[in-house]
């Protein structure tokens, strides 16, 4: 539960895919999968991180709210409106790979080639993107743009946040602005993801596990923000050629382990005990 709380708050932000690396945690060593639940209860802890980095936006976006329920439009207003645009594409797809693809995509060939594929877009977008773009010029094109790049991180290995940025330089936005409204993307989808596992909690009525959630939750808050802080400041002075080279040495050892080890999927480890 530790390793899986601090492998969440590390990788959620980076642009190497905190979802592969949950799926491929249990595969890979052993150990009994922790289960959507604490995984949910890692990403509420990220979420947590995010807002208190990004608060001046945040309290920003809730006062444009206010005042735009008062009749009074602005800038705030204007962001929290692209975040819920780009938030459509998605909820949308989310539910029909939910209904119609289900647990099929969550292997370690999808997640291999995801990985190292997207790692060079990633590459391409920022080695030739232009930098001209701040967050306040993000027009409504723009953020439906970079939420129908966001639906395709459902597909593990690919990184919300990766493809996002990846999105947002293809459009010729600084790297610091890509990065923080990749972040503020992902606020509303982890706020939902983590209403529902909050409502399923409730239900079960599971003390240990209600400890278990809420420890899992403090520890990804906390690496999270730390790992925010470090990308943001490499960010500042660098480019995301580290976090390329990573994903295409994680994508090349995935594939081996797959192809010339053969490591199956077969292998999943049971959920963790009660």
């Amino acid at each position: 539960m530790i390793v899986t709380a601090l492998v969440q708050g590390i990788t959620e932000f980076l642009p190497i895919s905190s979802q592969a690396h949950l799926i491929m945690l249990p595969r890979l060593t052993g150990w009994c999968d922790q289960g959507l639940m604490i995984d949910i209860a890692v990403h509420v802890g990220t979420l947590g991180a995010v807002v208190v980095y990004l608060w001046p936006e945040c309290f920003g976006m809730a006062r444009g709210v206010l005042n735009l329920a008062r009749g009074r439009r602005s800038n705030e207003a204007r962001l929290f409106m692209f975040l819920v645009l780009a938030t459509i594409p998605v909820v949308v797809a989310g539910w029909l790979v939910k209904t119609y693809v289900g647990l099929e995509l969550r292997s370690l060939k999808v997640i291999a080639w995801a990985t190292l594929g997207f790692a060079v877009l990633l590459w391409v977008a920022d080695r030739w993107g232009l930098k001209i773009r701040r967050v306040d010029h993000m027009t409504w094109q723009s953020a439906l743009f970079i939420g129908v790049f966001q639906a395709i991180a459902l597909i593990p290995g690919t990184s919300r946040s990766g493809i996002t940025m990846t999105a947002a330089r293809l459009l010729g936005f600084e790297r610091i602005a890509a990065a923080r409204f990749s972040m503020l993307m992902a606020i509303p989808v982890i706020v939902a993801a983590g209403t529902l596992a909050g409502l399923d909690l409730v239900k079960a009525g599971n003390a240990q596990l209600t400890q278990a959630v809420f420890l899992s939750a403090a520890l990804a808050f906390v690496a999270a923000f730390v790992a925010i802080i470090a990308m943001m400041g490499w960010l500042k002075r660098a480019n995301f050629t580290p976090f390329v080279i990573y994903r295409i040495v994680l994508g090349a050892v995935l594939l081996t382990l797959v192809y010339a080890y053969g490591v199956q999927d077969s292998s999943l480890t049971a959920a963790c005990p009660a």
